[in-house]
Parts: C-alpha cells; sequence; structure tokens
C-alpha cells in the first residue's frame, strides 16, 4: 500500500497538471474569441483595415486567417466600389458637358440658318459647322455606347486566328494619304511571313487606327513608324512618333476613363479612347504600354499572343 502512495501523487500531480493546461488552454481560447470578437465589430463599425492576429499553432489559427481573407476582399471590394461611385459621378458630369456643349453649339447654328440671320455663302458655312457638330455628337455618343458595352461583357467580339503582318498592313495603306497630307514621313517595318493570332478583326482595327488618329491629331509628329516583332510566342507592336511627348503628370493616367490631358485625349472626344484601346487589348489577352517624354515623343507597345 505503501509503494502505492507515490503512485498515487504523480498522477494526482498530472491530473493537476493536465487540468490546468486544460484552463490554460480554454482561457487562451477564450481570449482568442473575445478577441476575434472585437476586431470583427471594429470593421463592422467601417475599421475595415483591423486584422485577426494569431500565431500559426494557435487552435484558431486557420479560422482567424479565413476571416482575415474574407475581411481583405471585402475591403478591396468596398474600394472598388467607392472607385465606380467616383466614377459615375465623374462619368456624369462629364456627359453633362460634353454633350451640351456641341448641342448648344449646334441648335444655335441651326437657328441663324432657321430665322435667316445668315444668308448666301455665310448660311451654307453655318450649314457645314453644323453637319460638323452632330458628326462629333455623334461619334462621342458611339464612343460612350461601346465604353458601357465592354464595360458590362455585352461588346460583340468574334475571335478568328489571323494574319496579323496582313491584316496591319490593309490599315495601314488607308493612312498613307493622310500622313502625306498631313507631311508626316513615315515607316513601317512589317515582317513578309506570317504571324497568326488570335484575335477580334474589328477590335484589332480600332485599336490601330485610334492611336494612329492620336497621333496625327496631338502629337504635332512629323515621323511615325509601326514595328512588329515576334518573340517565341508572342508578338510586340511598337507604334512611334517623333512628336511633343506626354507630360510626367500625364503619362501615368492616359489609360483611366475619362482622363483628358493635353495629349492623350482629342478635345472634342469623350476621354474614352485610349480607356477602350487598353481594354479591347486585355480582351485578346494582350497588354498595352507607353513610353513617354515631354517634348521627345510617344512610343505605345501592344503585347498579343501568337497561334503560330
Amino acid at each position: 500500500m505503501e509503494m502505492l502512495i507515490p503512485l498515487f501523487i504523480v498522477a494526482f500531480i498530472c491530473s493537476v497538471m493536465l487540468n490546468l493546461i486544460f484552463i490554460m488552454k480554454i482561457t487562451r481560447f477564450k481570449q482568442q474569441i473575445h478577441h476575434i470578437s472585437q476586431v470583427l465589430s471594429d470593421i463592422k463599425q467601417g475599421n475595415s483595415k483591423r486584422r485577426i492576429l494569431v500565431k500559426n499553432h494557435e487552435l484558431v489559427a486557420s479560422l482567424a486567417f479565413k476571416m482575415n481573407e474574407i475581411v481583405y476582399h471585402y475591403d478591396n471590394q468596398l474600394i472598388n466600389l467607392k472607385k465606380n461611385e467616383e466614377l459615375n459621378k465623374h462619368l456624369m458630369t462629364s456627359l453633362s458637358h460634353d454633350v451640351r456643349t456641341p448641342l448648344t453649339t449646334l441648335i444655335g447654328y441651326l437657328h441663324a440658318v432657321r430665322k435667316g440671320i445668315v444668308t448666301g455663302q455665310e448660311k451654307d458655312s453655318y450649314i457645314d459647322i453644323a453637319c460638323r457638330k452632330a458628326g462629333d455628337l455623334k461619334e462621342y455618343t458611339d464612343e460612350l455606347f461601346d465604353w458601357f458595352k465592354i464595360q458590362s461583357d455585352d461588346y460583340p467580339f468574334t475571335f478568328e486566328e489571323t494574319d496579323i503582318t496582313e491584316m496591319t498592313r490593309s490599315i495601314l495603306i488607308d493612312w498613307i494619304p493622310i500622313f502625306e497630307e498631313a507631311k508626316i514621313d513615315y515607316d513601317f517595318a512589317i515582317p513578309e511571313q506570317k504571324i497568326l493570332a488570335m484575335i477580334d478583326r474589328e477590335s484589332y482595327r480600332r485599336v490601330i487606327n485610334n492611336l494612329v488618329q492620336n497621333i496625327i491629331a496631338h502629337s504635332h509628329a512629323t515621323e511615325i513608324s509601326l514595328t512588329i516583332k515576334k518573340q517565341s510566342n508572342m508578338l510586340t507592336i511598337r507604334i512611334k512618333d517623333n512628336g511633343v511627348g506626354i507630360s510626367s503628370e500625364d503619362l501615368p493616367h492616359i489609360f483611366e476613363n475619362l482622363y483628358t490631358g493635353d495629349k492623350s485625349r482629342s478635345n472634342k472626344g469623350s476621354g474614352l479612347g485610349l480607356a477602350i484601346v487598353q481594354q479591347l487589348i486585355q480582351k485578346m489577352d494582350g497588354s498595352i504600354s507607353v513610353q513617354s517624354e515631354l517634348n521627345d515623343g510617344t512610343i505605345f507597345f501592344i503585347t498579343l499572343q501568337t497561334t503560330s
């Protein structure tokens, strides 16, 4: 019996220690649950930057990490929602101004003609100006509707395997008379061999036309070049001009919706041209970037995946 006493003592001590460990774990667990509850309450009050801090070996570690991930995604969605709200406000302001201004001018010219305020050659001039204003307004609304379609994934894309070199040549041929009239020297370095890519042809045509039109309308360039190169399973289209360039302040923003920097946007446009260009390229699983310095020209780089 006396021999069993030490065993009972050891068992008792072990039992006490186990109970203490269990109580400590329960206490720690309650503290962690309380901490999680406090953090979630703080997040509920609007402090979405709070996070649940636990060590990897803690009982609630997996739960805490999952909650932090949910809060992170919630915070990003909230940021995007606020950005979209600001964008929509900006869009409505831009719409109000960009539609009202040409429309008011158009109505003014038409009233002058209808009331006989102008006659003869001046009347014809007023009608020509009114037609141009109407054309500008239609161009603006068409671009705006296209932007909405792309944003809502309702834009009609038809992807086809296309020879990029041949299609680019066919696009640029139409620009040659315009280059010559504007006294812009041009140089196209396009390979003779086929380079195939899966693209939406109308979107690709629109991208090239938009970038070339930007150069003619805004860069005051006297030279323009376009180069196509293929490396591995990627092709790069480089469009370069020697024009006025883009300021360092404007450069990071030229692909933003409604941005109207000095060179990146048309004075009569919606501020959506280059934003649409970027979105169209992205829809074709490509990318577009720009390099420029003020008074030192601009280079646009388009990258697409090839199928050949």
